[in-house]
């Protein structure tokens, strides 16, 4: 028999009171990807350091996002499921939407804006409402994915032929092809008081091989998050189906963080007007505030 868990009322309200005291006013699942090959990657064909398959559905699929209380401006391509109040989808496949986002080694990129579920989830909990059911406070919240240059290059090829992924050969690039990049696959937390933080794992291909062979950064990083779920489902066989944000976090992550990598935080000036207008004045801009949707696409 299926038994739900329904996470502590008390517990939620508690998370979602936080980032509002903080003024939490988006999260971006930031990733950043620099891992290269040792081939160069051929004409008509489409390489991935994690998934070939994943990464051509989640680059041609409509763009989705949580749309948070703090935005001003609803984009113009912007619609509205007919279920639901938290996620919204735009006009355009996932990799034709960039967002601007920021991690430690790297700085400041333009990602995919790509569907995932976790941009749900991470909206759902930090939800606040009223005692009409009406939502006052949620964050928004979305991926800015940038993969490794030979997945851009791929995605662009395969745009020029309109999708047409079939003809395309595939390759998954793995531990053997890989000699050198990482993978920084964070958390951004922004808007507040102290601007942004960052948090999450810094993986290199090198430490990669040490801490599991036949395994890319990218590939041990989603296989961690897979063996942290086992575990917490074989120690937990009675709470049925879960979300991420119903277990124990403190737990999942002493599981995983031994594959991680350097696992570290850091706080940032950056934010998306930085530098912007440098060469052609921008007067579409909301320099009131910069961490409006709006200005992290535009």
């Amino acid at each position: 028999m299926l038994v739900l868990n329904i996470r502590s009322q008390q517990q939620e309200k508690e998370w979602a009171e936080l980032a509002h005291a903080l003024e939490v006013k988006t999260i971006h699942i930031a990733e950043r990807d620099t891992q290269i090959g040792n081939i160069p990657r051929k004409l008509g064909e489409i390489q991935s350091t994690w998934s070939v398959e994943g990464y051509i559905s989640e680059s041609v699929q409509p763009s989705e996002l949580a749309w948070g209380t703090n935005e001003k401006q609803f984009p113009k391509d912007g619609h509205k499921h007919d279920f639901g109040d938290i996620g919204i989808w735009l006009d355009g496949q996932s990799h034709s939407i960039r967002v601007r986002s920021w991690t430690p080694t790297n700085g400041p990129y333009q990602g995919y804006c790509i569907t995932h579920n976790e941009a749900f989830t991470i909206a759902d909990l930090l939800s606040l409402k009223n005692n009409k059911d009406e939502v006052i406070y949620r964050p928004t919240c979305h991926f800015s994915y940038l993969p490794c240059d030979a997945a851009v290059i791929s995605i662009h090829e395969l745009c020029g032929k309109n999708y047409n992924h079939e003809s395309f050969k595939r390759r998954l690039l793995t531990y053997n092809d890989i000699i050198d990049g990482m993978d920084e696959l964070g958390v951004l937390v922004a808007g507040h008081k102290k601007n942004a933080y960052w948090f999450g794992s810094q993986l290199n291909i090198h430490d990669a091989k040490k801490i599991s062979p036949y395994n890319s950064a990218t590939t041990l990083q989603v296989v961690s998050g897979v063996i942290g779920g086992m575990v917490y489902a074989i120690e937990n066989p009675t709470k049925g189906f879960l979300e991420v944000e119903d277990m124990d976090h403190e737990r999942v992550m002493e599981v995983i963080t031994p594959f991680l990598g350097v696992v570290k935080g850091a706080y940032t000036d950056w934010n998306p007007l930085v530098d912007r207008g440098r060469y052609f004045e921008d007067n579409n801009l909301d320099s009131s505030d910069p961490w409006q949707f709006h200005n992290v696409r535009y």
